[in-house]
């Protein structure tokens, strides 16, 4: 299994979760089902016991862990780097945080049920597979998802069972964020996913090793092909400092690691120059304090410059110098010292991007009647004006900048003409151009042969398959074989030998030598049931020219031959002997009528055309 990443778009059907009671948002009107029976159906996709590995290629891609380990009888292997693990534990721990601090008054699941779904407004009514949504999993899942984890560096080689061998490479997009190969010894899948070409804070991606791929699999990326993220951070920090400026708060619903890195370090370069050394910026997070302690400790894989600083030894990212003057500060929540700290006007990092949950909820509440303020939104995975609607009427100026780092179409092509594998796998949306700009054809994977796309719930079969399988052969063996040149340059030996296969690995070994007769009976051993190596006959190779073979047949007084042509080769009739001989690529019969004399005749001549080995 390739990732369980968690769609979290379905969160933006509900409604805010405030820390603080909102009137506002509890007055709203439930909805009410009118009439209907009650009952839920449930469908799985998949059963995930029979699932032996799942590869992670980034912590975005493995928020649905808890889910598959705990509760679905997967007992398997879950392979991730390091940094994935832990960043990807922050993630789940923030995630598990906002919920649980808000806890429910009610639940509720019969809107599921598929008739009652359909009576709900929209979208609700039109979402996929409701009766799949679950509630959040809890600490304790986390915890005990994550220990089944296998950690794994850059470059490793795993086996899997002797079947094939999987290998993370770094992808340049986040920390730890991997692409992974999946080869046998003859064949080579390679699944790129999330990967970035552009100089941020990790390793730089590794392509090279992609190359000679029999399938690429291609999926993870950019979600806004026509943003630029470096004009993305420009355009984030001067609608910054022009809020800032003016007296107004900026709001960045963010999460807690990873793009935030960015901007802190393109903000330390830029509060100066644009004079805003004095606005305290404020990182709000259940998983804020470890998040910016494990950027810097995670040396190995960041990118070379970053690195090296470590050695000098400073910190690698310069908001740990923005910690130290005091710049930065970072609280687990808005209770506590931060509410004794807070002035204005500030920035505010916090989570959830949704909106729907997280201390975001309250600032928007807070801050949102007044056009003094704005709200950035960097991260982007959720549609912001839907991210909003639960907001309206706002006052607050709402500024749309996505970061999205990860591939685009351009990236794209010229890393297929780099990498140049023999077929491309990708979802149907990138094979054709987004509905919104349906004239863009650049918005598109463009490669030869043209992508082979897929679709939810399809399945896809890959156009290859493993034809050949490496076995080895035992020294002892190899000694006894004795090559003979069949043309210049081409020697071929015949081996007899036991076939022995374990784990997925064939090794050929010495064939048991023929048991000595020994005197008086003796009970037969287990390994008497192999069979002893008969003496062979020679091989024969080549191929026969008939109209040769007929002359020859002519010169050895036979007459009246007559030569038919077949699907598989031919056949000599010869009629006074009442004979027939078939001539095929692969084999010779003679048919004669219970005259031996006749086919050993006959045998010899066919024999003389071929060679024997």
């Amino acid at each position: 299994m390739l990732d369980c990443g968690l769609d979290m778009t379905s969160t933006l059907n509900f409604l805010p979760l405030p820390l603080v009671q909102s009137p506002r948002l509890s007055n709203l009107p439930g909805w009410s089902l009118k009439d209907g029976n009650a009952f839920l159906d449930k469908t799985e996709l998949i059963d995930l016991s029979t699932v032996d590995v799942i590869l992670i290629s980034n912590y975005h891609c493995m928020m649905a862990l808890p889910y598959i380990t705990e509760h679905t009888g997967f007992t398997g292997t879950v392979y991730a780097t390091e940094p994935t693990v832990q960043i990807g534990r922050l993630l789940m721990e923030e995630l598990v945080n906002f919920i649980e601090r808000v806890p429910k008054a009610q639940s509720a699941s019969l809107w599921k049920n598929k008739d009652i779904q359909r009576l709900l407004p929209s979208p609700l009514k039109d979402a996929v597979e409701v009766s799949t949504w679950r509630r959040c999993y809890t600490m304790q899942e986390v915890n005990s998802a994550l220990s089944k984890i296998q950690l794994v560096g850059y470059s490793q080689k795993i086996e899997l069972f002797g079947a094939v061998q999987v290998t993370p490479l770094s992808s340049g997009y986040a920390l730890g964020s991997s692409n992974w190969i999946i080869q046998s010894h003859y064949e080579k899948v390679s699944y790129v996913s999330g990967s970035s070409l552009l100089t941020t804070h990790p390793q730089p991606m590794d392509q090279a090793s992609l190359k000679n791929s029999d399938v690429l699999i291609l999926t993870g990326l950019t979600q806004i092909p026509t943003a630029n993220p470096d004009g993305m951070v420009g355009e984030f920090c001067s609608n910054l400092a022009l809020t800032v400026r003016n007296g107004g708060n900026v709001l960045v619903p963010c999460y807690p690691s990873g793009v935030i890195y960015d901007l802190l370090e393109c903000l330390y370069q830029y509060i100066d120059s644009a004079g805003l050394s004095s606005i305290p910026f404020y990182f709000i997070s259940p998983v804020a304090n470890s998040s910016l302690e494990f950027s810097q400790i995670f040396a190995e894989w960041l990118c070379h410059n970053k690195q090296t600083k470590v050695y000098l030894p400073e910190p690698p990212f310069p908001h740990a110098e923005l910690i130290q003057t005091n710049k930065l500060r970072h609280y687990p929540s808005i209770h506590g010292d931060f509410s004794n700290d807070f002035r204005q006007p500030c920035v505010v990092f916090t989570g959830h991007p949704s909106l729907r949950f997280g201390d975001v909820v309250h600032f928007m509440e807070l801050w949102g009647k007044s056009s003094l303020n704005t709200v950035i939104f960097t991260e982007p995975d959720f549609s912001y004006l839907e991210a909003l609607a639960p907001y309206q009427p706002l006052a607050m100026k709402c500024i749309y900048c996505p970061i999205d780092t990860r591939l685009n179409f351009i990236q794209v092509s010229k890393l297929l003409k780099e990498v140049q594998p023999l077929h491309v796998v990708c979802p149907e949306q990138y094979t054709q151009p987004p509905p919104a700009q349906s004239h863009r054809m650049d918005l598109m994977i463009d490669c030869q042969p043209p992508a082979m796309s897929y679709r939810r719930a399809e399945v896809l079969a890959l156009p290859f398959k493993r034809r050949y399988e490496k076995i080895e052969i035992m020294p002892e063996l190899a000694d006894s074989l004795v090559p003979m040149e069949i043309k210049p340059g081409i020697s071929l030996a015949t081996v007899s030998a036991v076939l022995h296969t374990k784990d997925n690995k064939h090794v050929l070994q010495p064939p048991p030598r023929p048991a000595q007769p020994t005197g008086g009976k003796k009970r037969k051993r287990a390994s008497d049931d192999i069979p002893d190596c008969k003496v062979l006959k020679p091989l024969l190779s080549g191929s026969i020219p008939v109209e040769q073979f007929v002359q020859t047949l002519e010169k050895h007084g036979f007459s009246d031959i007559k030569v038919e042509d077949t699907a598989k080769g031919h056949i000599v009739l010869l009629q006074e002997a009442e004979t027939l001989i078939q001539i095929e690529e692969d084999s010779t019969h003679i048919i004669c009528d219970n005259d031996e004399m006749l086919r050993v005749r006959l045998r010899d001549l066919v024999l003389k055309f071929l060679q024997k080995f």
